[in-house]
């Protein structure tokens, strides 16, 4: 019984091995296939009439695809900078330079601090953490505007305005920081996703549409090489040829779907409009802060200016 048992096994074993064996061979021999295929057409070897002709809608959304995919790659390009603080403020390096030797001088002292309690070295001072500041042109601005108004003094006209000026680009600079923010959330994360779910799937649909006319194409040229074969070879490959329709026009079905998917999501055009809103908030901020303290910088100027004719005067 127990041999019985074994040799059923054995046999049945062999058979799946078998049976892989040959789907891998197929597997190689269709991708070989294709891969031919595609260097003759590419070589000009195949007659533009023995290349199946693919559906006109399929070829339309094909375009219409490519043109949504350029675009998202072109303004991910571009708004990526959104996620990089110092996007407006290249000059920032040498700040940051400054602010790490700084960082690094506080983590080493507060270390040695630490790890010398209780001994007989005597801990060193520790020096004072770093706050960085935010690292936007506005920013800069600020502290620019900061060092001049306390050098000029508050009671200097100079020094009002840039006393104002500081506060203002400060304000600007945090606007600025909370757009980037909206940015990143609102577009560039959704944007990017994009990218890489519905325009990945409805590429590799493509792709296998594109193997799969390939595949036919090539069981064609098969086909018409059997002219002279045997009924058998002949029926063979006949069926070869009606399979591989089949697959091509079930894959290009599920494409044409995953495209018109695609490019009725509405998700872009909400993104878009998400980006517009944020700078849209941001700059109206900027303006009415600039505007709201340009008229008093203006009263300083004149002020100034009628001082200076006078003393010029006598």
């Amino acid at each position: 019984m127990a041999n019985s048992w074994t040799k059923s096994f054995s046999a049945g074993l062999g058979q799946i091995n078998l049976s892989s064996v040959s789907s891998g061979a197929s597997r190689i021999a269709k991708g070989f296939n294709n891969s031919v295929q595609a260097t003759r057409e590419r070589l000009g070897q195949i007659s533009p009439d023995d290349i199946t002709e693919l559906p006109a809608e399929y070829k339309e959304l094909e375009s219409r695809v490519d043109a949504l995919r350029t675009t998202h790659l072109a303004l991910l390009k571009i708004t990526q900078a959104y996620g990089t603080e110092t996007y407006d403020y290249p000059t920032q390096i040498s700040e940051s330079v400054s602010e790490l030797s700084q960082s690094v001088a506080h983590n080493l002292t507060a270390f040695a601090a630490t790890n010398l309690k209780g001994t007989n070295i005597p801990a060193p001072h520790v020096t004072p953490a770093v706050k960085v500041p935010p690292k936007t042109l506005n920013h800069a601005l600020s502290r620019a505007a900061g060092v001049g108004a306390a050098v000029e003094g508050p009671d200097e006209r100079l020094g009002k305005a840039l006393k104002i000026y500081a506060e203002v680009n400060e304000k600007i600079g945090d606007a600025r920081l909370q757009q980037d923010h909206t940015i990143r959330e609102l577009f560039l994360t959704p944007w990017q996703a994009t990218l890489s779910t519905s325009l990945t799937v409805a590429m590799k649909a493509r792709a296998a549409v594109k193997q799969s006319r390939l595949e036919l194409d090539a069981a064609k040229q098969g086909y018409y090489r059997m002219k002279n074969a045997s009924p058998q070879r002949q029926e063979q490959a006949r069926l070869e040829v009606e399979n591989a329709e089949d697959d091509l026009v079930q894959k290009t079905e599920v494409a044409i779907t995953l495209m018109k998917t695609l490019l009725d999501n509405p998700e872009p055009l909400k993104n878009l409009n998400e980006l517009v809103k944020a700078q849209l908030v941001f700059h109206s901020t900027a303006a009415e802060a600039l505007q709201g303290i340009q008229g008093d910088i203006e009263e300083l100027t004149v002020a100034a200016e009628g001082d200076y004719r006078k003393s010029r005067d006598h």
